[in-house]
C-alpha cells in the first residue's frame, strides 16, 4: 500500500483512520471491519457483503454439500436444534 499515515488510540480504544487512507480506500461512515491481532500487528479488514451473484453461488454450494452429505429437509430442524443446544452449553 502506498498510503502510509500514523494515528493513535484514544483512552476508549478508538482509532481514527486518517482521512487520506479513508479516501484512498473509499471508506464511509458505518463501514464494518474484522479486527485481527497478533504480536504487535493489528489488521483491519473491511467486511463486504457478497453480491447477489456471489450469494447465489454460496447458496448453491451449500445445497450441493447438504445433498452430498445425504441430509434431507426433515433432518435440518433437528440439526439446527442440536447445534444451538451445543452453543448454549459452551
Amino acid at each position: 500500500m502506498s498510503n502510509v499515515a500514523t494515528t493513535r488510540m484514544s483512552s476508549k480504544g478508538q482509532i481514527v483512520i486518517p482521512e487520506e487512507i479513508r479516501k484512498a480506500l473509499h471508506l464511509k461512515t458505518g463501514t464494518r471491519f474484522v479486527v485481527l491481532g497478533e504480536g504487535d500487528v493489528v489488521v483491519l479488514k473491511t467486511i463486504t457483503p457478497p453480491s447477489v451473484d456471489e450469494f447465489d453461488e454460496i447458496i448453491m454450494r451449500a445445497r450441493r454439500a447438504v445433498s452430498k452429505a445425504g441430509i434431507e429437509q426433515k433432518d435440518l430442524q433437528d440439526i439446527i436444534r442440536e447445534v444451538r443446544s451445543e452453543k448454549c452449553e459452551s
